[in-house]
């Protein structure tokens, strides 16, 4: 844990707040703290299937995990969020505890109620039991966890496969280039009349006296008026094409990517992630496959995939092979990955979202939620994790949870994903197809 809260410590300091000075020592305890009993709960799921620890230790670790990680998901982040979003509120200085503490409330009452059109709901356990609290957790965990594994599924082999490349030639990128150049040209141009224009009508404002007389008055205004609308013209002709030139500029940009991107798929390690894009691309289809018939015959698996791939094998085979033994290892190898490889997507897609939208005074609060995500994304994936491993290992995970609706939020998993995948399917298809369409009118 000391280790987990080290790296949780380096993280916040060298990627999330490298750019700027102002940091809360409570911003960095909560996130670490976070993020360390978050990791070691995938640590206590490589203990399970690896027999590491006695069985009543690891109950005991699991249950001051959960309660820690339980403890600052649903009353220490939530507290602070909104006590640093009312500091930032100068006119709620003097009553920022008080105002934190409606927030608080506030979060709490939806929170509770979210729980009402979920079949999760046990009256057995009392209200700040950790079934009811972990219950409401897993619920957004999960759902952001499949909204990220839909638009991941799909979005990988696009990014990956050269064959949604558009073909972008040298003579594309010159011929919009100059049309870059010829439109800022002509804003220059048109803003070189405005300043002219400018200058006369003050040059006349001095020079000349001030109109005498009902006829100088009109003269003067009439003047004025039009005068005053051919500039109006012109100016909205230089918004016009600024705004061309942006799209032109954003346009070039995107060519010149493309055509790195090109360049790239060349290579062998271009090569490479092509073919890790028809991979993926076969991974997605039968996902969302999957995903279909699990929501149409309402089932989910019994058996960890491991186990039931090898038995499949065995069988069809007909060789002697102990299931038991190699299940254990390839369980430890394949959720080892999935750990590694969610710890990692999670915290490069914190580390996008908090550069996209930060700023040195909301980055206290963007930080807590980006915590806030984090530990509810790890919880849910503890919840997905435990139908990947064999049946003997869940016993303390299935012990110390309690009677959740496990076979609920693989339901809702695959909804969600489904969902997901799909509206990722027809976003990218647009923005393919529209890609050249917007080239060819630019």
């Amino acid at each position: 844990q000391v280790l987990f809260f080290g790296f949780g410590w380096l993280f916040f300091m060298r990627k999330l707040f490298k750019d700027y000075e102002v940091r809360q020592y409570v911003v960095q305890v909560i996130f670490s703290v976070t993020f360390a009993f978050s990791c070691t709960m995938f640590e206590l799921i490589i203990f399970e299937i690896l027999g590491v620890l006695n069985s009543s230790s690891r109950y005991f670790h699991w249950k001051l995990n959960l309660c820690v990680i339980l403890l600052i998901l649903v009353f220490m982040v939530p507290f602070y969020i909104g006590y640093f979003i009312v500091s930032n509120i100068r006119l709620l200085h003097r009553q920022k505890l008080l105002f934190a503490c409606v927030l608080w409330l506030t979060f709490m009452y939806f929170f509770w109620k979210l729980g009402d059109p979920f079949p999760i709901l046990s009256p057995k356990h009392g209200i700040l039991s950790i079934e009811q609290l972990i219950s409401r957790v897993g619920v957004i965990g999960v759902t952001l966890m499949a909204l990220l594994s839909g638009f991941g599924a799909v979005n990988c082999p696009y990014t990956y496969m050269s064959y949604f490349l558009r073909n972008v030639t040298d003579a594309d990128i010159l011929a919009l280039e100059r049309r870059l150049l010829q439109t800022m040209d002509m804003i220059v141009s048109k803003k070189k009349r405005i300043a002219v224009a400018h200058r006369t009508m003050f040059q006349r404002g001095e020079v000349h006296n001030k109109p005498t007389g009902f006829w100088g008055m009109i003269k003067s205004v009439t003047t004025s008026v039009a005068g005053s609308e051919n500039l109006s013209l012109i100016q909205q002709e230089v918004d016009a094409l600024e705004e061309l030139s942006r799209q032109l500029f954003l346009e070039t940009a995107d060519l010149h990517a493309t055509k790195e991107r090109i360049e790239y798929s060349k290579t062998f390690q271009g090569k490479y992630f092509n073919f890790l894009g028809y991979f993926f691309s076969i991974y997605c289809v039968w996902k969302i496959f999957m995903a279909t018939i699990n929501i149409v015959f309402d089932r989910v698996g019994k058996t960890d995939p491991v186990t039931r791939g090898i038995e499949i094998t065995v069988n069809y085979l007909g060789i002697q092979f102990d299931v038991k033994f190699w299940s254990q290892h390839i369980s430890f190898i394949l959720v080892g990955i999935i750990i590694v490889t969610s710890i990692r997507g999670l915290l490069i897609t914190l580390t996008k979202f908090f550069y996209a939208i930060s700023s040195s005074k909301s980055s206290n609060v963007i930080v807590l939620l980006l915590a806030q995500i984090m530990g509810m994304y790890f919880v849910s994936s503890v919840l997905l994790i435990r139908m990947s491993m064999p049946l003997e290992y869940r016993t303390i995970i299935t012990e110390v949870l309690g009677e959740l609706q496990f076979n609920f939020y693989h339901r809702w998993f695959d909804v969600i994903f489904l969902v997901s995948a799909l509206s990722s399917i027809l976003f990218l298809y647009l923005a393919h197809k529209q890609a050249p369409e917007k080239h060819m009118a630019l």
